[in-house]
């Protein structure tokens, strides 16, 4: 089965092999035009993306990996990739939190890229967007997808109303034991849970705290009917009518399903949580300049090329899921967007979904709460 850029997103990347190059990093000559390796999450790599970019840079070799995790690509670039990769597309915490300090990345021009903020939503404008900076204000990535990742059901089981409303309450509820799967994404998997048994994901956990996680844990893999790890699987069974919801999704997974025509698969953004109130998790895709000892001058020409209303579409709509994207705050890039594909990204529902949600972070205690995880599913 392929990995989704979803599966393993994040968790706690180890810290060998760090480089001793400070954060602006040294030009050790004129930089490079004729090459650039991205590495990213899947759908930058795709020739969507990439063919436009390549006809515009004919002489240049432009080549893209996808990865499989935030910290595995991180790793990549702590164990001396950072003279292979130009660009790097992880999300939000990472920039600011590792990659940055640890001198893997390089600041941006704020005089070249803070004017593409002006074109983009509010959630990203207005002011922009805290986590693209680092603390003494250098601007560290541009932020592109996005989307609110909760979970998802068959609205016409249970309505778009009454899961908002039981938030993850839904799947303590005895009446739904039989009735739902788990989309086996780990480290959202984990932060749902604790979410589930009111607790704050992103704060140390231990004692009593842990306790209840793994008395939720244990019920949600208990009373599930179907563990998978492929989105299309769990979305198939959502339609047959084999499961009513499932824990851990989004607009990321519920969109194929909408675009072909089943818009009564909905993903869902509780009304209420434990932290802040908020019960919902948002994904912010950032991407940098690896501060690559032989930079590439087409690193800065890609970000800016990303930002152009075509390409822009291109990017949410590629590699059969769609998200929304920071710039649908231009309207050219609106109008590259047909009344469908709106639909199946949940457009009309976005901005009340952000307002409901807590920023993705590291979560802190996560190898702990990985084990008492691991042993609630193996049970």
């Amino acid at each position: 089965m392929r990995l989704t850029r979803r599966q393993f997103t994040a968790g706690a990347a180890s810290g060998a092999g760090l480089l001793a190059l400070g954060p602006m990093g040294r030009l050790a000559h004129a930089a490079r035009n004729d090459e650039l390796n991205i590495l990213c999450w899947e759908g930058y790599n795709t020739d969507q993306v990439l063919g436009p970019f390549r006809a515009d840079h004919p002489d240049a070799r432009v080549r893209a990996e996808s990865g499989t995790s935030d910290p595995d690509m991180i790793n990549k670039l702590r164990a001396g990739e950072v003279r292979v990769w130009d660009l790097i597309n992880v999300n939000q915490p990472w920039a600011r939190d590792q990659l940055y300090p640890e001198g893997l990345i390089r600041p941006l021009d704020k005089d070249r890229f803070m004017p593409y903020f002006d074109n983009m939503l509010p959630e990203f404008s207005d002011p922009p967007y805290p986590l693209s900076f680092a603390d003494n204000g250098d601007l560290l990535g541009m932020p592109q997808r996005y989307g609110p990742f909760s979970f998802v059901v068959n609205t016409d089981r249970i309505s778009r109303e009454t899961a908002e409303n039981e938030g993850w309450n839904l799947f303590l509820d005895p009446a739904m034991e039989g009735r739902y799967g788990v989309l086996t994404y780990q480290n959202w998997n984990i932060i749902h849970m604790c979410l589930t048994a009111g607790l704050d994901p992103f704060a140390p956990m231990a004692g009593a705290d842990m306790e209840q996680f793994e008395k939720v844990a244990g019920q949600i893999f208990g009373n599930a009917r179907l563990l998978a790890g492929d989105l299309v699987q769990m979305n198939l069974a959502l339609i047959n009518g084999e499961i009513d919801a499932y824990f851990t999704g989004g607009t990321y997974t519920a969109s194929p399903a909408r675009l072909d025509g089943a818009t009564n698969i909905r993903a869902i953004t509780p009304q209420s949580g434990p932290v802040d109130g908020k019960g919902g998790v948002v994904w912010v895709e950032l991407t940098s300049v690896v501060n690559n000892p032989d930079p590439s001058s087409l690193a800065p020409e890609f970000l800016e090329f990303v930002q152009r209303p075509d390409i822009c579409h291109a990017v949410a709509f590629s590699e059969g899921t769609y998200n929304p994207v920071a710039q649908m705050g231009n309207e050219a890039v609106m109008a590259k967007f047909s009344a469908r594909e709106l639909d199946a990204i949940q457009y009309d529902s976005l901005d009340e979904e952000m307002s409901r949600s807590l920023d993705y972070q590291v979560v802190p205690s996560y190898n702990e709460l990985n084990k008492a995880y691991s042993a609630a599913k193996r049970g």
